[in-house]
């Protein structure tokens, strides 16, 4: 019994130091992936992670997040506070190590934690390391201590500030300037939808959010509160809120296989897409791995032995694959490993072998139970599979087309493209134009040497409502594909795509700057993320900013690009000056489209980004391209400034 308690005893002596952070706030990149937008915001998911290592170990059930007015950062959780007492092998605070020694925490000893979440064991002290100033304070023992550092060195030892009968941890810290030159401005809405993640993952948690610099309408401060009770269920519900469901409730688990916790939550819906999330310890993988490749194991045989044996597949002349038990499926997959090894570029692919098949067996064991107890959705499910098996039959004609008309040499380019003499890909951009009118304006003003021109006729195919096999005859699509040179993968990896031979690392949507120019980028937008989502991550998808108006007096004229823009201008030219609004890029000359749009020492392109993290670029796809309506009117109402909505 005494050794029992001395084993889950978490104490000074629990706390290992790895190793020192000299070189921390010479590499910050090393330890937070970038000093951008994501590294600032990475700062305060470690902090969190502290706390929900602290939940997962049974000790805390509250965690909250505040932005202070001055854009720092404070959280607190209701654990059993960071140790104070002096580490033997240090000689100074356990809390001081903790704060000041990379890889330096209780999740490194067995006995206090057996998972844990975190960049990898970067821990707090690289947030300490990464900050002008953090003040740590810990209610422990019925005191407070507290400990303020300056660029991850202590100002004075640890002190007892006063008397609690309050438990746990508090840390506020504000970005180093030095180090996060870009931005130091925290989005309210990034970090919320990681706190929204995380209380899904970890059921029972009560997170809170809470932004001090802005206030409602009310005169309160924005905020939010997350606790989930149905943990990855309703995190289901919620990402495809916009989709419409074709079985009765989602299939779920949660147990243990094989040492590893295994929680499992999936849905059918009426989409084309596949959408699989899969966290371990939290982390969100997007490079998949082990519990990802059981996950699919699972599911592919036990749905293929159930829809054999029921006889649904008598009737199909060809072999299914594992992207038919997948289309139409959103799923998460979260599995809790006490020491994950990953792999990948961003270090977020898991490794662990033995996952493979604890993921595989509880995922084969809840869809048995499922089919077996709900028959009807079962043949539902089998009959959107056989669909998708049908599709993909005919989706590999289409391919093939594609395929043969896609080679280097111009014969077997698009005869609308007008290609540029420069072969280099880094060199060279391409212009998909709304329609043949500002196509061939466009063609007269751009740079032959490295600009190419694709008209599009129209608007192209909403993808979000097709099945693969109708995008791929799409002629503008196909046109696409062949132009950019790039090939679609083998037929168990439909959308996988070769970009080997794409031939321009600038693609440019360009449209009219009006509703209709609007929906038409939206479409080609919707288009490249379910179909060639590599090159917005490769950050090679632009959108042009045409001008609104021409403001001209006399010989004097200038461009606006708003109407604020506009109104300026014309204050500023004083009376008889006219204003031209441009309806589309074909009221423009060459000359003009150039000076604004096309000319690279001019014209503002906005780069498409996306964060495989975020689950928020999928949802809005879904939302304004899918079948739902009533979720597109309440964003048409809440977003638009001047809408005129058909009932």
């Amino acid at each position: 019994m005494d050794q029992e308690i001395q084993k889950n005893k978490y104490s000074a002596d629990s706390i290992q130091a790895l190793e020192g952070m000299e070189h921390v706030r010479m590499r910050p990149s090393m330890y937070i992936g970038d000093i951008g937008l994501r590294g600032l915001h990475h700062l305060v998911y470690e902090v969190v992670d502290n706390s929900i290592d602290e939940a997962l170990a049974g000790h805390c059930d509250e965690i909250n997040v505040t932005i202070n007015e001055d854009n720092s950062i404070t959280t607190s959780d209701n654990g059993r506070g960071i140790p104070i007492g002096v580490h033997k092998k240090e000689g100074v605070s356990a809390l001081e190590v903790v704060m000041t020694k990379i890889g330096a925490g209780g999740k490194f000893d067995k006995d206090s934690y057996k998972v844990s979440g975190g960049l990898h064991g970067v821990g707090v002290s690289c947030v300490n390391a990464l900050s002008e100033s953090l003040i740590a304070k810990v209610y422990r023992d019925g005191k407070i201590w507290q400990q303020e550092y300056t660029r991850g060195k202590p100002k004075a030892p640890v002190t007892s500030i006063g008397n609690t009968d309050q438990r746990g941890t508090e840390v506020t810290f504000k970005p180093d300037h030095e180090i996060f030159k870009q931005t130091l401005e925290f989005n309210f809405e990034t970090l919320s939808l990681r706190m929204r993640e995380l209380s899904y993952l970890n059921k029972g948690i009560k997170i809170t959010i809470l932004d001090k610099r802005n206030k409602n309408d009310d005169g309160d401060f924005i905020s939010e509160t997350f606790k989930s009770k149905e943990g990855l269920k309703e995190f289901i519900h919620y990402l495809d809120e916009n989709r419409e469901p074709i079985i009765g409730s989602v299939i779920s688990m949660e147990g243990e296989k094989n040492m590893v916790p295994v929680e499992v939550a999936m849905i059918y819906n009426t989409s084309f897409t596949e959408n699989l999330h899969s966290y371990v310890n939290n982390i969100n993988t997007h490079e998949g791995g082990t519990h990802l490749s059981g996950f699919r194991r699972g599911l592919t045989t036990t749905l293929k032995r159930y829809a054999e044996n029921s006889g649904l597949l008598d009737k199909l002349k060809f072999e299914i694959s594992g992207d038919d038990f997948r289309e139409g499926l959103t799923a998460i997959i979260s599995v809790k490993v006490a020491e994950p090894q990953f792999e990948g570029q961003t270090k977020t692919k898991l490794g662990n072998r033995e996952v493979t098949s604890a993921v595989s067996q509880a995922v084969s064991e809840m869809l048995e139970n499922y089919l077996e107890e709900n028959p009807s959705d079962a043949k539902t499910i089998v009959d959107k599979v056989i669909l998708a098996a049908q599709a993909r039959h005919a989706a590999r004609k289409a391919r093939e087309m594609i395929q043969r008309k896609t080679v280097m040499s111009g014969g077997g380019l698009p005869g609308k493209l007008s290609d540029c003499s420069e072969q280099d890909p880094s060199l060279c951009e391409i212009f998909l134009v709304e329609g043949d009118s500002a196509g061939g304006t466009a063609k007269q003003g751009r740079d032959r040497n490295f600009q190419a021109i694709l008209p599009l006729r129209g608007k192209i195919l909403n993808v979000e409502k097709a099945m693969q096999h109708k995008v791929f005859e799409n002629e503008e699509i196909r046109n696409i594909y062949t132009a950019l040179g790039v090939t679609i993968g083998t037929e168990e990896d439909s959308k996988a795509l070769n970009i080997e031979k794409l031939r321009y690392h600038k693609i440019v949507i360009m449209c009219d700057a009006d509703v209709d120019g609007s929906h038409i980028s939206t479409l080609i937008l919707t288009f490249f993320f379910r179909y060639m989502k590599e090159l917005i991550e490769l950050g090679y998808i632009y959108i042009a900013t045409p001008p609104l108006y021409l403001v001209k007096k006399g010989q004097k004229s200038d461009y606006a690009w708003s109407d604020d823009q506009r109104d300026r201008l014309i204050q500023d030219f004083g009376t008889g000056t006219s204003v031209q609004r441009y309806k589309g890029l074909g009221e423009m000359n060459a000359e003009q489209l150039w000076n604004t749009t096309m000319d690279p020492e001019r014209r503002t392109l906005r780069k498409v980004t996306y964060d495989p993290e975020d689950k928020k670029a999928d949802k809005v796809f879904t939302m304004l391209m899918g079948d739902e309506v009533p979720p597109r009117r309440e964003f048409i109402e809440k977003n638009a400034i001047y809408a005129n909505i058909d009932a």
